[in-house]
């Protein structure tokens, strides 16, 4: 359910802020949502995965916990990324 390396790598070509940036907010939100996104259809063929259900809500609290950073730091570049990633908040 890891993200593979050049599925990485588009990801952080999309949302990176300058050249040599993997670590921004946006960046890291990007990939959380991506891993989000991968948990949960395989939560849909295997709904009885406790163990993949408790690791998606630690997923989801770290996502929520950078939101949350990002939208206190510079609510542009928030709503930017929840317009870009199609999440609601």
């Amino acid at each position: 359910m890891a993200l593979q390396p050049d599925e990485k790598k588009k990801i952080i070509e999309k949302f990176k802020l300058h050249k040599k940036d993997t670590g921004s907010p946006e960046v890291q939100i990007a990939l959380l949502t991506e891993r989000i996104k991968k948990v949960v259809g395989h939560l849909k063929e295997h709904p009885h995965d406790k163990h993949s259900r408790r690791g998606l809500i630690g997923l989801i609290g770290q996502r929520r916990r950078l939101l949350h950073y990002l939208m206190a730091r510079d609510e542009d570049r928030y709503r930017n990324l929840l317009k870009a990633l199609n999440l609601r908040k």
